[in-house]
């Protein structure tokens, strides 16, 4: 059986955590990626990464452009087994929290939520006002799983990529997705 999932990256910082996703997700066996991007990720892309939107689609499986209603992930019918924004401006996670599906990311978010799938936010904002925590609420109650990517730092990883990796790892576990990415506590290889 293969295990759809749907990756959206929006205008937050961090789009490094959709890039690793996107490459961990690609190396599975049986996955079949579908990818948004909104059009502030493309810059944010740009500037963080160097990477433009072709250099991820070639990552996926299938792309849609933001504004594609038609597209299937708007569609509860097709089936998924989950979606994860990485990262999720706080503009989206208002959208989702708020049911203003103004774009096919939100969209997509919504049917996932009323589908009763898993979507996993990666919100991105510090300090968080009570707007932000209000919203994260709202999604938390409607069974979102908002997932700010704070790394374990106890496991004395050195570089960047690494600790973004054990997130990515507790992405995939959250998908029910088995992976080498992250390493679980009480495992005998802990350093």
């Amino acid at each position: 059986m293969v295990e759809r999932i749907v990756v959206a990256i929006t205008g937050a910082t961090g789009a490094i955590y959709g890039y690793r996703l996107l490459r961990a997700l690609q190396q599975m066996e049986k996955v079949e990626i579908h990818l948004v991007i909104s059009e502030q990720a493309e810059h944010i892309l740009k500037n963080e990464l160097s990477l433009s939107v072709d250099d991820l689609k070639k990552l996926s499986h299938r792309f849609y452009d933001e504004s594609d209603f038609y597209s299937p992930i708007s569609s509860g019918s097709f089936i998924t087994s989950g979606m994860v924004i990485a990262p999720c401006s706080m503009r989206t996670l208002s959208s989702i929290a708020n049911g203003y599906e103004d774009n096919v990311i939100v969209r997509a978010a919504s049917v996932t939520l009323k589908e009763r799938r898993r979507l996993i936010l990666l919100t991105r904002e510090t300090p968080l006002n009570l707007i932000h925590i209000r919203n994260m609420e709202s999604v938390t109650l409607a069974g979102g799983i908002v997932m700010p990517p704070l790394p374990p730092l106890y496991f004395g990883k050195k570089t960047m990529d690494e600790l973004v990796d054990l997130t990515v790892g507790r992405i995939l576990s959250l998908l029910g997705l088995r992976s080498d990415l992250l390493k679980q506590w009480g495992d005998n290889d802990l350093q």
